[in-house]
């Protein structure tokens, strides 16, 4: 069936196909011996090392999938699952220029959902700045609709973060600053992103940071034609709390809430408010405050911690007013001189999907107005409610409860144990209470045993 595939596909030559199962036979010393059929999965893996096949390609041909191309595109990859689709890697026929194209799937080819697509690919095609995803093209293959972005090498920050860890206050400022000066060209267009999270933030190898995902951008002054208007849209673990409240409302402070919540996340590689369901969640957006970064991070300064309370303000009124004063204000960390902290490379542990057809469809993961992000286990996995733990608050936390460096973090969020934090005085008291009564519970103990073995 492979070698089938192969021929059926466009992608593979008869010779070259021939040229492969030479080198397979030459290599198990059975070059004198051309009649001996050579495994397909053998004759796969050689297509790869030659360059002929990508290994997404040869995994798709094995099974059988032979439509791996959309108009003038060729299919080398799967990127992941976007805000409306799948997202492939691909390769222009004529121009070889590798680019990023998001496929809407064939399951919810509906009129509204095309329509709201044609929307995100036209708002897309007017932004054009250096940190966002810039669109380059967008058609239709038979009734498979899809828009062409450019390629981003790198990873997105989610991914970053949970193959590395949180980072340094300079790398964190470095990121966010970029991305908050994309949201601040997008703002002045009038367009809000309304789904900020470190998935939507792609990093690449030289620092480079590019916001991507405008699946569920609107105008903020135009919500007669946004067709969400009033419905609560994003994700959550990233919602604002005016979002939750009166979601008819659009505004670019709802930008700067996501954003400082992305900044929480950079420097302490947790969400906010971790555990729970959706409804939870939104919840705690609205009425609790999440742990001190520093009981995740004990390296954040003071004045870095007030910068994540000003931009999570839940009152809109009292945040961060605007994405340049972010910019401004995160100058003071931001340092690209050091490289930032690639995820490390290998076969992904997941079987990426095929690009639909006329004949079959992608597996859909449905568009929900109020979405948690379950791709990170990080991010809502726990069903735990953190409301629980009587942990200290970011807003203006550092003014009111000294957290030191050598302040225990909090116990895993699968522990219902309070927790209490201590300062070194706190500390000190405890030690000169318990080493006196472990003594005496240790001497008490002696003598019982003693008076035992003499009976």
């Amino acid at each position: 069936m492979f070698v089938r595939s192969c021929l059926t596909s466009g992608l593979v030559t008869q010779e070259q196909l021939d040229e492969a199962a030479r080198a397979v036979r030459s290599e198990d010393g059975l070059a004198a011996l051309p009649a001996v059929e050579v495994g397909e999965e053998l004759l796969a893996k050689k297509l790869v090392a030659q360059k002929v096949l990508t290994q997404y390609q040869a995994e798709q041909l094995k099974s059988g999938r032979t439509k791996l191309s959309l108009g003038p595109y060729v299919i080398t990859d799967w990127l992941g699952q976007g805000g409306m689709g799948q997202v492939f890697v691909a390769m222009h026929s004529i121009m070889h220029r590798e680019v990023a194209i998001k496929v809407l799937p064939k399951s919810r080819s509906t009129p509204d959902a095309i329509a709201s697509f044609a929307r995100e690919i036209k708002t897309q095609a007017k932004l054009d700045h250096r940190n966002l995803v810039r669109a380059y093209d967008a058609g239709h293959d038979g009734n498979v609709y899809f828009l062409v972005t450019e390629y981003v090498p790198g990873a997105d920050l989610r991914k970053m973060i949970r193959a590395q860890g949180p980072l340094s206050m300079a790398h964190a400022a470095h990121v966010i600053r970029q991305a908050a000066k994309a949201l601040a060209y997008a703002h002045r267009q009038g367009l809000v992103h309304r789904d900020v999270k470190p998935g939507n933030i792609l990093v690449t190898p030289d620092g480079i940071v590019k916001v991507s995902d405008l699946g569920l951008a609107g105008y903020w002054d135009d919500t007669e034609n946004d067709p969400r208007a009033g419905k609560i849209v994003g994700t959550a673990d990233y919602l604002s709390p005016e979002k939750i409240l009166a979601p008819h409302t659009v505004s670019p402070v709802s930008d700067i809430y996501s954003l400082g919540c992305t900044l929480y996340y950079a420097v302490t590689g947790k969400v906010p408010f971790p555990g729970g369901t959706t409804r939870d969640k939104a919840r705690r957006h609205c009425e609790e405050t999440p742990w001190h970064p520093r009981q995740f991070n004990p390296e954040v300064s003071d004045e870095f911690v007030d910068l994540i309370a000003d931009m999570m303000e839940k009152d809109p009124r009292r945040r961060v007013q605007s994405a340049d004063d972010v910019v401004e204000r995160l100058a003071t960390w931001a340092s690209p001189q050091s490289p930032l902290p690639q995820p490390m490379s290998g076969e992904s542990r997941w079987i990426a999907p095929s690009i639909p057809t006329n004949e079959d469809t992608v597996d859909d993961l449905g568009e929900v107005e109020l979405s948690t992000d379950q791709s990170d286990g990080q991010d809502s996995s726990n069903a735990l409610s953190q409301g629980s733990f009587p942990g200290p608050p970011v807003e203006r936390i550092s003014k009111d409860v000294p957290v030191t460096a050598s302040t225990p973090p909090p116990p895993p969020v699968t522990t219902p144990s309070p927790v209490a934090i201590y300062g070194p005085e706190q500390t000190r008291r405890a030690l000169m209470l318990a080493i006196p009564l472990a003594a005496s519970c240790g001497a008490f103990l002696m003598w019982l045993i003693m008076k035992y073995v003499a009976n």
